[in-house]
Order: structure tokens, then sequence, then C-alpha cells
């Protein structure tokens, strides 16, 4: 049943210094409006992982639904595939440094508040301190693209 929990599609686009990284994620809510926080979960094992835990922000670039290839792209670990924005536009966020994707339907850039570690995957809460529309679109949910992450 925990594949039947409905998904988004994002690229989190982090920032360490000068080195820049993304990822596909799907486990993303909103969980405050006042401060405004989402909860952003993020496998431990993974670079970008130890790259929030070490700058505390992140980006979160939302996809349109024809951006299926986008999100595949993203799912590979930077250590087998290089340099995964060589040939995507993007730009790097005014309040985080994050890269964002410049085709996105829009972000939100993100300090880090809180965490919380267990499992495999750790608990990464952010307060939006900047956001902004690309434009409209309507958003790739993971269970139109046949993959499946999670259960």
């Amino acid at each position: 049943m925990l594949r039947k929990i409905p998904h988004g599609l994002y690229i989190c686009g982090v920032k360490d210094g000068e080195e820049l990284n993304g990822f596909t994620m799907s486990w993303l809510m909103q969980s405050s409006f006042k401060p405004p926080l989402v909860v952003n979960c993020v496998k431990q094992d993974s670079g970008s992982h130890a790259m929030i835990k070490k700058s505390g922000v992140f980006a979160i670039s939302f996809l349109d639904s024809e951006q299926k290839d986008l999100a595949a792209k993203f799912f590979k670990p930077k250590r087998r595939v290089g340099n995964k924005f060589e040939d995507v536009e993007f730009y790097e966020g005014a309040v985080t440094g994050c890269p964002i994707i410049a085709d996105s339907l829009g972000y939100v850039e993100c300090k880090l508040v809180s965490t919380v570690e267990e499992g495999d995957h750790t608990v990464f809460v952010g307060e939006v301190i900047g956001s902004g529309v690309h434009r409209e679109g309507n958003q790739l949910l993971l269970e139109t693209t046949g993959w499946q992450y999670g259960g």
C-alpha cells in the first residue's frame, strides 16, 4: 500500500562551496504555513545528503508532466555519471545559490531548520526562504511514469 501514496517528481538542487549537484526526489510535502516549511526526505548514502547536511540549504524545482526524461537523468548518482547539469539549463538561486532548473514549473529555496535521521532516509525540514513560478503546467507525478519508489 505504501506504493499507492501519490507523489510528485522534483529535482532537488544542492550546493556545497563551488560544487553543485541535483537529484530526482519524490518524498516532499509542506508541513507548516507560518513559517512556510517543507519536508524533504533524502537517502542517507547519497552525496547530496552529505551536501545538504554541510551547507544547510537546498532548492526544489517542480517538474512539468512532459519532463520524465529530465527526471530520469537526475536519478543516476553523480559519482557514476558526472555533471548532471552539463546539458541542462539552470541558474543558481538568488538566496541559496543552489541550482534551479530554468524550464521547471517553479521552485522553492530552503534553509535547513531540522533533521530526523531514522531508517535509510533523513527527513530534512526546510524553511522556504525564496520561491518563484516560471510557467503554468501540470506537475509530473510518479504514478504517471510507470516507475515505483517506495514500499
